[in-house]
């Protein structure tokens, strides 16, 4: 590898998993140098991105808005995911948006840092394939599937199983009519993680922790009945792996994304980072785990199945979860008809095995308009 400086884009540099790659940038400037950086709408954040890290490629929603002095150009998410300038293609936007440049970076033999589940929920068969023919290598981000990569690293053999932890979320322990009365404020405060709004709603339903089996199976070519889910609230143990001995190895950190992030950056290497907090084991005195309750959280057990049956169910899992939670956060349903309008969707819809990229994004579409239109009727559950 040498010193030499890897040259990094940033999709979706204004979120949450954007702005921490930001913070591993600067605090190990002679690393890593940003040549790309793209965000929504966020502008004004944009703006300051831009007159700090000068980046040489630049990509915005509203292209009647003109950020920052800095001289730049103004490429597509997908020019700027294969450019021959990038090394290392950071996918930290949310939902479908991900899709296209992850396919782009990915057929054109980049590093892919992917941060975002959606990509491989809704095309993990295409995705895998491409960066199979390409040579192109897809670094985890989640600090669940960084934690896996970490266990397996250096293994000869194959993993007999692996174990993805969860904190549970804020309402794990919720009686039925108590998740009937949650509120928006209440689903957004996370215990441990600090994430955008999508992703701590996901959180609380278990969805996140569905949508992350399913990576798994596609990241690490492993059957879904060889993934466990395990809630773990202190989230110390991001995942682990069980070998056929029975030995099963963890990875152990304080939660901070920018760990899983910087490592995705740096490997092969490890660096230090003195900005990274670490276990503080005075503090660290117990470390308890639990089953999940799919019957409390049937998100997971919607997702497992979706993940299970294959082919266009998982693109129509995420669309149908992308407009509930929406719907919920602007507390047009309750907490607990998200995967009431999930699995309502999922049944009505007619999929196909082995789709192409095309039927994918025409079954999120369908998803997506059958959700609202379910969620519209007087009574729909």
């Amino acid at each position: 590898m040498g010193n030499a400086v890897k040259q990094l884009a940033i999709l979706g540099s204004t979120g949450s998993v954007g702005q921490q790659t930001l913070e591993v940038v600067r605090a190990l400037p002679h690393q890593f140098h940003i040549v790309g950086l793209a965000a929504g709408k966020n502008i004004g954040l944009l703006t300051q991105q831009i007159n700090e890290f000068k980046p040489r490629f630049v990509y915005y929603q509203n292209r009647t808005a003109h950020p920052a002095n800095a001289e730049y150009e103004l490429l597509s998410l997908e020019e700027i995911a294969c450019h021959p300038q990038v090394d290392t293609v950071v996918i930290a936007t949310s939902g479908k948006s991900g899709l296209s440049p992850t396919l782009a970076a990915v057929r054109a033999g980049k590093n892919v840092a992917l941060a975002n589940k959606e990509s491989l929920v809704m095309a993990g068969e295409i995705i895998i394939n491409e960066a199979k023919l390409s040579a192109a290598r897809i670094l985890p981000v989640d600090s669940e599937h960084s934690a896996i990569w970490q266990c397996l690293n250096g293994e000869t053999q194959p993993a007999a199983q692996l174990i993805l932890t969860a904190s549970g979320g804020p309402f794990r322990h919720y009686s039925p009519t108590q998740l009937r009365e949650v509120t928006v404020k209440q689903a957004l405060k996370h215990p441990t993680w600090q994430m955008g709004r999508k992703v701590t709603i996901d959180s609380a339903t278990l969805m996140n922790k569905g949508l992350e089996v399913i990576e798994a199976h596609w990241l690490f070519d492993m059957p879904f009945e060889k993934i466990k889910v395990l809630i773990h609230p202190q989230s110390i143990i991001h995942s682990m792996v069980e070998f056929i001995d029975g030995s099963i190895k963890a990875q152990l950190s304080y939660p901070d994304m920018r760990l899983p992030i910087q490592y995705a950056l740096s490997y092969p290497e490890r660096l230090a980072n003195p900005q990274l907090p670490r276990l503080d084991w005075s503090h660290t005195n117990n470390l308890t785990f639990e089953q999940p309750d799919l019957d409390a959280f049937p998100c997971l057990k919607l997702a497992i199945e979706a993940g299970e049956k294959g082919g266009t169910y998982p693109a129509v899992l995420c669309a149908a979860d992308e407009v509930a939670v929406e719907l919920f956060l602007s507390q047009r349903i309750k907490f607990i008809d998200i995967p009431n309008l999930v699995e309502q969707t999922l049944e009505q819809h007619q999929a196909i095995t082995h789709p192409t990229l095309e039927e994918i994004i025409a079954a999120d579409a369908w998803a997506t308009e059958k959700a609202l239109n379910l969620a519209s009727g007087d009574n729909p559950w």
